[in-house]
């Protein structure tokens, strides 16, 4: 056996920063900015916005993968959520934008603005594609 590489297979390098920015095994979550600079918040930060439900499908905002970052700005002591919506014309938006923003400055005991991403929402973003495959959605 040869110790060379198979000249068919793709060469990949992996760097800790590559694969700190990989989202976590079964799930689809970007990578916020506050869990490096406060890893003690996301858990509860999660949990809380978990309670955020969009009425119309019945899932959560984690679930349906709208929050696409959290960061806080220490100068200002402010914290910001970017959140996108699964339809740019949901009826429910400006009700959900503001119960994750009081979600968050609930959680993280500060003054919290949300700012609208700018992606478009797929359901690639669902945190947890079997759940698409028992609505009888795949991708």
């Amino acid at each position: 056996m040869s110790d060379r590489p198979n000249e068919n297979e793709p060469q990949t390098t992996a760097t800790p920063q590559d694969e700190a920015a990989q989202p976590q095994p079964g799930s689809n979550r970007p990578r916020w900015d506050i869990e490096e600079t406060h890893p003690d918040k996301v858990e509860e930060l999660i949990k809380g916005f978990r309670t955020v439900v969009d009425p119309e499908i019945g899932l959560d905002i984690i679930t349906l993968g709208l929050v696409r970052n959290v960061r806080i700005d220490p100068e200002k002591n402010e914290a910001l959520v970017t959140m996108i919506l699964t339809t740019p014309f949901c009826p429910y938006g400006p009700a959900l934008l503001e119960m994750a923003r009081q979600k968050a400055e609930q959680v993280l005991g500060m003054p919290t603005a949300i700012e609208m991403g700018t992606e478009v929402w797929d359901m690639s973003m669902v945190e947890d594609g079997e759940l698409l495959k028992k609505w009888g959605l795949w991708w």
